[in-house]
C-alpha cells in the first residue's frame, strides 16, 4: 500500500534518530514516501496533494497541531449543505504517529504514546485492516478532532504558544503555570459569553466554555482529564461551561476533572450535556478561540456543529 508519511521536525517529541527509526519500520510494510513540513500550514497543503494524487493511506508524526492541519487539509472547508454530505469515503485514511507534547487525539483512539511502539503498532493495524470511522467537530471553515474552547483554555494555549516561540518547550508544567496565569487574569473580567444550545434554550452569564468531540479533554503527562465522559467519536458533542471564577467552584470542579468521577465533574455552576448536534456561543467582547490545541484567534460568535462519520482513521475497534 502506498503511503505519505508527514513528519513535524519540530513537535516536541520527536528527535533526527527517532524520526528516521520510524520512517524504517513504516517502510518494511508499506510503500512509504516521507515529507517534511517547514512552516504553519504546510502539512495541510501536503495533505491536499496526497489526497489529490490518489495516496490511500496518510501518516502523521508529530502534535496534534500537526494532525488537524493535515485533517483539514485532506476534507477541505465545506462550501455549500451540510457536512455530513462530504464524501468522506474520497479521502485517504489516517494514521498518527504521536510526536507532541500531549498527544491527546492519538492516545484517545488507543494509540500507544511512545513513537516507535507506535509505529510498530501501526504496522500491525494496517496488517490486519482495523480502521474506524468517526465523527469530527467543525466551525470557522475547520475542523477539529477532540475539543475546541473560547475563552480561558484559548487564552492558556495563546500563551503557551507565545513561550514556545521563544524557545521554550511545552510540557504540562508550562500549561498548568500559563493556565493559573491566565485564570487570574480572566479572573478580572465580567462574564462575556452567552450558550445557545440545539432546544432553544439560552444561558447567560458564561464565564469560559469547552467543547468536546471526545473523551479525555486532555491530559496531564499520564492522566486523563475528563470535562465530558459521554463524548465520544461516535456521538454530538460535549459541551462544559463555568458560569462563575470562584475559587471554591473552581478548585473543587477541577478536582473532578483531574480525579475523573464515574459520572463526571459537577456543580451548580457548572453547565455540562453531551451528545449536541451543535452549540452556538456568542461573546460580549472578543475573545479567544482555540481548535484541538491551537489558538484561532479572537471571536465574538461562533458555532459548533457535530459531523458524524466523517473520517476514516488507522486505530484499534475498541480502544482501552
Amino acid at each position: 500500500m502506498r503511503a505519505l508519511l508527514i513528519v513535524n521536525p519540530h513537535a516536541t517529541s520527536t528527535t533526527p534518530a527517532g524520526r528516521d527509526l520510524i520512517a524504517l519500520a513504516l517502510s518494511s510494510a508499506l510503500k512509504l514516501r516521507v515529507a517534511h513540513t517547514a512552516y504553519r500550514g504546510h502539512a495541510a497543503e501536503l495533505a491536499a496533494e496526497a489526497t489529490s494524487d490518489g495516496y490511500p493511506l496518510i501518516i502523521v508524526h508529530g502534535g496534534d497541531g500537526t494532525v488537524n492541519e493535515v485533517v483539514n487539509g485532506v476534507l477541505g472547508a465545506p462550501r455549500s449543505g451540510p457536512l455530513a454530505a462530504i464524501a468522506a469515503t474520497a479521502v485517504p485514511s489516517i494514521a498518527v504517529v504521536p510526536g507532541g507534547s500531549a498527544n491527546v487525539f492519538a492516545r484517545s483512539l488507543g494509540i500507544k504514546n511512545d513513537p516507535l511502539d507506535a509505529a510498530n503498532q501501526l504496522i500491525n493495524l494496517v496488517q490486519l485492516r482495523h480502521h474506524r470511522r468517526i465523527g469530527l467537530g467543525h466551525c470557522e471553515d475547520r475542523w477539529f478532532l477532540f475539543n475546541a474552547g473560547m475563552g480561558l483554555d484559548a487564552h492558556v494555549v495563546e500563551a503557551v504558544e507565545a513561550s514556545r516561540a521563544r524557545g521554550k518547550p511545552a510540557t504540562s508544567a508550562r500549561y498548568v503555570r500559563s493556565a493559573v496565569r491566565t485564570f487570574l487574569r480572566e479572573k478580572r473580567h465580567e462574564p462575556a459569553l452567552t450558550v445557545e444550545l440545539p432546544d432553544g434554550s439560552v444561558e447567560d452569564g458564561v464565564c469560559f466554555a469547552f467543547v468536546s468531540n471526545a473523551s479525555p479533554w486532555t491530559y496531564l503527562e499520564e492522566r486523563p482529564v475528563i470535562t465530558n465522559p459521554g463524548a465520544t467519536y461516535d456521538s454530538g458533542l460535549g459541551l462544559f461551561a463555568m458560569r462563575t471564577t470562584g475559587w471554591v467552584p473552581i478548585l473543587r470542579v477541577a478536582r473532578q476533572l483531574v480525579f475523573s468521577p464515574r459520572n463526571g465533574p459537577r456543580h451548580p455552576a457548572l453547565l455540562r450535556t453531551d451528545d449536541l448536534e451543535q452549540v452556538r456561543i456568542h461573546s460580549s467582547r472578543p475573545i479567544g478561540l482555540q481548535l484541538d490545541g491551537d489558538f484561532i484567534g479572537l471571536r465574538d460568535d461562533v458555532t459548533f456543529r457535530t459531523a458524524p462519520n466523517m473520517l476514516d482513521v488507522v486505530a484499534p475497534k475498541e480502544p482501552a
